[in-house]
C-alpha cells in the first residue's frame, strides 16, 4: 500500500546545515558563489527565502553559523552570506550521518522498486547527485528513477579506467514532475471577475494566458479553483499541472509535455524522443521538438492510434490544458522553449495557462493585441467589497473595517489570513514577508525610487518622479515586469500594500521626499 511506503521529510534546519556543509570549501573566501546567499540556499533546499531567513536567525543564535557580507560572483553588489562555525561543522557531520540512513525508494536499472538508505542512492542510480539532492527529490517525488533525465548522465566505471559519459533514460521519472489535477484549492475570496475571464479565455480558445502578480497574491489559488471547476464541467479534459521549481530547466517541462501527450517508446510516430538530449553537455533541440510535436498533434490518425487501447475513453481528449505554475523560475533560458510551445499551442488543441510573479519575455505586444495568441491578466489585491465579505465571515467580535484593512494591506490575501490567525491588520509576519520577499530583493536605487513614489497622494508623471528620485533614464524594466511599479494614464504608481509598507518611514525622511516631488526643473 502507498501509505506503507517510506516518506522522506527533512527538517528545514537539517537541509540548510547539510547544504552549507557541502559548500564548506567557500568558508572564509573573499569571493563566493550564489550558493551561500539566501537565494542560493533557498533554491538548493527547496525553501521560500523568508523561511531561510527565519531559520538562519535561529541557528545563528545557536552558534552553528556565522554571517558575513561578501562579494558574490556575477553580482554587482555585496550580499549577506553564511558559513558553518566549528560547532556547526560538527553538528552538520552528525546530522549528515543520520540523514544518510533515511530510507527511500528507487527504481533501479531493471525497473525494480527498491528500498534503501539515502546514502546508497547515488551509487545505485549511477548519478552525480549530492545527499541533499537525493533527499529533496525523494521528499518531493517519492521515488527516484534510474536514468532520470534530470539527474544528468549515468556514470559508469570501467575497471579503474576514467569514467566515460553515460547515456540518459528517455522519459524516466517524467510521471513525477507534474500532476494530472490541480492542488486542492484554498478558499477563494472575491475574484468573481477573474474567474469569469478565465472561463471566457477557455471559451475563446486563445492559445495562452499569462496570470501574473506579486508573491502570495493568490495566483495559484485562483488557477486551482478554476481548473477544478473545468474538470468537473469537461469530463474528458486532460490536465497537466507542472509546478516549476527554482532548479527547473526547459528540459523538464519538455519531457513532461511529451509524457502527458502519451509519447513513449511504444508510441512515437514522429520520433519526438530523438529530440531529447542523451549525452552530457547536449541540449534540447527546441526547433526540432517544436516541428515534430506540431506535426504529431495535427495528425489526427496518429493521435487516435494512442487511444485505441483505452476503451474507457475511446478517443483523445478534445484539448489538453497545461498549467505551468511559477514559470518565472525558468528565467531567460526558458524564453526559446516557451516561444516554441506557444507556436505549438497556436496550431493544435493545447491551451497554456502560465502563472508568473512578473511579465514574461517570450512573446511581444503583437501576440497580445493583433495576433490573438496571448491573453494577460494581472492579479492585484482584493477589493474593499471582497475584504468586507471575508471579514464578515470571521468569528472575531472586534474586527477592523474593510477600508482600514485595504489601506494597510492593499487587499493582499496573505495579510488577511494573518489577520484571521492573529487579529492584527499588519502582523509582523506580513511585514517580514514584504521586506524579505519583495523589498529586500531590490537594488538600493530601485528601492529608493519606490520609497520616493510612496509619499505621493496620486500617480506621478515619470519625468517628475525620476527628477525627485535622482533616476537617470527610463522606468526600471524589472519593477514594471514585477508589477511593483505601475504605469497608469495619470503617471507612475505602485502596489497599495507596498506603498503602505514603505510609508512606515516617517519624520524628516518622509517630509524631504514630499518636497522633492514638488520641486520643478
Amino acid at each position: 500500500m502507498a501509505s506503507e511506503l517510506p516518506k522522506v521529510s527533512v527538517a528545514v534546519s537539517d537541509r540548510i546545515l547539510l547544504h552549507l556543509l557541502e559548500h564548506d570549501d567557500q568558508a572564509d573566501k573573499y569571493v563566493v558563489t550564489n550558493s551561500v546567499t539566501r537565494r542560493g540556499i533557498a533554491e538548493a533546499c527547496a525553501l521560500h527565502p523568508p523561511n531561510v531567513s527565519r531559520t538562519m536567525r535561529t541557528i545563528l543564535r545557536q552558534g552553528l553559523v556565522s554571517e558575513h557580507s561578501r562579494t558574490v560572483k556575477g553580482e554587482s553588489r555585496r550580499q549577506k552570506t553564511w558559513q558553518l562555525t566549528d560547532a556547526g561543522r560538527e553538528e552538520g557531520e552528525m546530522r549528515k550521518e543520520a540523514m544518510a540512513k533515511i530510507p527511500l525508494l528507487i527504481r533501479d536499472r531493471r525497473g525494480t522498486l527498491l528500498e534503501l538508505e539515502a546514502g546508497q542512492a547515488t551509487d545505485r542510480l549511477e548519478a552525480d547527485l549530492s545527499l541533499l539532492q537525493v533527499l529533496m527529490h525523494a521528499q518531493h517525488e517519492g521515488v527516484l528513477v534510474f536514468g532520470d533525465i534530470r539527474f544528468g548522465p549515468i556514470r559508469h566505471s570501467d575497471g579503474g579506467k576514467p569514467k566515460q559519459p553515460g547515456r540518459l533514460t528517455l522519459l524516466a521519472g517524467a510521471h513525477a514532475t507534474y500532476h494530472t489535477a490541480p492542488p486542492p484549492p484554498r478558499d477563494v475570496h472575491g475574484r468573481t471577475a477573474e474567474l469569469a475571464r478565465l472561463h471566457q479565455w477557455r471559451i475563446d480558445r486563445t492559445p495562452a494566458l499569462v496570470l501574473s502578480g506579486i508573491a502570495g497574491i493568490g495566483k495559484s489559488t485562483l488557477a486551482a479553483q478554476w481548473v477544478t471547476e473545468m474538470m468537473e464541467k469537461e469530463e474528458l479534459l486532460s490536465v497537466c499541472w507542472y509546478p516549476c521549481q527554482p532548479w527547473d530547466r526547459p528540459l523538464g517541462v519538455a519531457v513532461s509535455v511529451l509524457h502527458r501527450l502519451g509519447i513513449d517508446e511504444n508510441h512515437d510516430p514522429y520520433n519526438l524522443m530523438d529530440t531529447l538530449p542523451m549525452l552530457p553537455g547536449a541540449s534540447l533541440d527546441v526547433d526540432s521538438w517544436r516541428r515534430r510535436l506540431l506535426a504529431y498533434l495535427t495528425d489526427g490518425k496518429a493521435v487516435r492510434e494512442r487511444y485505441r487501447d483505452k476503451p474507457a475513453t475511446g478517443a483523445p481528449p478534445p484539448t489538453w490544458l497545461f498549467i505551468l505554475d511559477d514559470i518565472h523560475h525558468l528565467g531567460e533560458g526558458g524564453d526559446e522553449f516557451l516561444g516554441a510551445l506557444l507556436q505549438v499551442a497556436s496550431q493544435s488543441p493545447i491551451q497554456l495557462l502560465m502563472i508568473s510573479r512578473y511579465d514574461l519575455g517570450f512573446y511581444d505586444r503583437r501576440d497580445v493585441h493583433t495576433r490573438g495568441l496571448v491573453d494577460e491578466m494581472a492579479i492585484t489585491g482584493l477589493s474593499v467589497e471582497a475584504l468586507g465579505n471575508w471579514l464578515s465571515a470571521m468569528s472575531s467580535e472586534e474586527k477592523p473595517s474593510a477600508k482600514e484593512v485595504h489601506k494597510v494591506t492593499g487587499g493582499h490575501p496573505l495579510a488577511m489570513e494573518l489577520l484571521e490567525l492573529y487579529g492584527q491588520v499588519a502582523h509582523g509576519d506580513w511585514l517580514r514577508f514584504l521586506d524579505e520577499e519583495i523589498i529586500d530583493q531590490l537594488p538600493a536605487p530601485e528601492r529608493a525610487l519606490l520609497s520616493q513614489l510612496a509619499v505621493a497622494e496620486r500617480p506621478v508623471p515619470w519625468p517628475q518622479l525620476a527628477q525627485a528620485a535622482g533616476w537617470d533614464g527610463s522606468p526600471p524594466k524589472r519593477l514594471l515586469e514585477r508589477s511593483l511599479l505601475l504605469e497608469t494614464d495619470d503617471g507612475m504608481w505602485l502596489h497599495d500594500a507596498l506603498r503602505e509598507r514603505l510609508n512606515r518611514e516617517v519624520g524628516k525622511v518622509r517630509t524631504k521626499r514630499k518636497k522633492k516631488l514638488k520641486q520643478k526643473k
